[in-house]
């Protein structure tokens, strides 16, 4: 549930205030009631529209006054950015049982927006003022913006994947992140008194990592400011515009982590320099990171990886030969892997699988690097991992690998119906020990 931004009123001096458009500003009049007033009325500038809650048994009265019982609240929300600081009033008058105005209580509001965004419909595009921004749901009518991990390697000379640099070396790389963009708009001033902050929780911390864009000598900068270790940022010189930032994926959704992470943006107020802010409004997106998704064979083959074995009692270049001449046919890529990449392990099968992750602005192909760990054992992170070709692996908790951990053992079907249920990407097919 939301926090409520709530405002202490007062009789004896005004009150000042900012606020978020479109949202509820409450007003505590409690303190504030003079001694022997009865009722009180409220008015307003154009911008601010007035909401008095009540229960259905308290009315107004007939000169549109309201009678003082506990209650009631008086609430007010705005929906025009302020132009200039404090250019939004509230007045509130007690009145005795003479109905004589016994006193007032002043309230100044200036009205600012903050949004964060992401592309929250799936369509390639950051649309600003969408509705419960912080749902993801599936199918083709849900919403909720979707995260790549950033697992192939873009950058030139990088030991590893993109992820696991802590910066960006190449614009190909931000082609594999999603933006995600923080709009404000208000007094200038106003945003000299108050925060803006940027944060993650820590336990999405790790899953994720954030660069900001920024223009330095007319050249784009992209600072790290969320991830590992980093779980907040503050803006700073936040005025009326956009802030843009990169969002990559650090892991796959997977045991223990339902793919699902959330930003915030929140509007602080800072009563001192050296005080913690008390948030007085928060934005919150969600992404879900894509996860791993298999092909079957019975797709269209794009490339074909295979084993050259020259040496020892089983050589394979007449079933080379022939895998060439049914490649041509159907007009696909073959790849052969010498003897000395393979080290003399002929069961590439064995050691990796083949998939894709898919985001509504990125597809690109990811290698599953099994934990058989044989000849062919850094084969996939060596030669296929590369620009807009990803790369996983995964290692068991114990070291004691079996033949079962071997990807001969495991595969995927193609779109199939079991029992009336629709399986549009397949179902995996892994294989256990016998007896069943």
């Amino acid at each position: 549930m939301p926090q409520r931004h709530v405002v202490q009123m007062s009789t004896s001096h005004a009150s000042y205030g900012v606020c978020v458009l479109g949202t509820e500003v409450f007003l505590n009049t409690r303190r504030c009631t003079p001694k022997g007033a009865t009722s009180f009325d409220v008015h307003a500038t154009s911008a601010v529209t007035v909401h008095i809650t009540h229960s259905p048994m308290t009315k107004p009265m007939i000169n549109s006054r309201w009678p003082l019982d506990p209650d009631i609240e008086v609430v007010v929300t705005i929906d025009v950015t302020s132009r200039t600081v404090n250019d939004n009033k509230v007045k509130i008058s007690y009145y005795g049982r003479e109905d004589n105005e016994l006193s007032v209580a002043w309230l100044y509001l200036t009205c600012v927006d903050v949004s964060l965004d992401v592309d929250l419909s799936r369509n390639g595009r950051v649309k600003s003022k969408g509705k419960d921004k912080a749902k993801w749901t599936w199918g083709p009518d849900g919403q909720g913006a979707v995260l790549l991990v950033n697992c192939d390697r873009d950058s030139p000379g990088a030991g590893g994947t993109d992820s696991g640099q802590v910066d960006i070396r190449t614009t190909a790389d931000l082609q594999d992140m999603s933006v995600m963009l923080l709009r404000t708009q208000g007094p200038s001033a106003i945003f000299a008194e108050y925060q803006v902050v940027l944060h993650v929780s820590e336990s999405d911390a790790d899953k994720v990592r954030v660069f900001h864009a920024i223009r330095e000598d007319s050249h784009p900068h992209y600072k790290p400011v969320l991830g590992p270790g980093k779980l907040s940022y503050v803006l700073d010189d936040v005025g009326s515009g956009e802030n843009t930032f990169y969002v990559e994926g650090l892991a796959f959704p997977d045991l223990g982590f339902s793919g699902l992470v959330s930003f915030s943006a929140s509007l602080l107020e800072v009563p001192h320099k050296n005080s913690p802010g008390t948030p007085i409004f928060t934005d919150t997106v969600v992404f879900r990171v894509a996860p791993w998704i298999m092909t079957p064979n019975t797709q269209q083959p794009l490339e074909v990886f295979v084993c050259s074995i020259q040496q020892g009692s089983d050589p394979n270049k007449v079933f080379l030969e022939g895998l060439q001449v049914l490649l041509r046919k159907a007009n696909c890529k073959l790849t052969i892997c010498s003897e000395v990449e393979t080290r003399s392990d002929r069961w590439i099968q064995d050691e990796l699988e083949f998939g894709y992750v898919e985001a509504p602005h990125k597809t690109f192909p990811v290698v599953f690097d099994s934990p058989r760990n044989r000849g062919l054992k850094d084969f996939a992170f060596k030669k296929i991992l590369g620009p807009d070709f990803g790369y996983v692996t995964r290692e068991p908790p114990r070291k004691d690998i079996s033949s079962l951990d071997s990807f001969g053992n495991l595969d995927v079907s193609p779109p199939v119906t079991v029992r009336g249920k629709e399986y549009p990407l397949g179902r995996i097919l892994i294989g256990s020990p016998l007896p069943w």
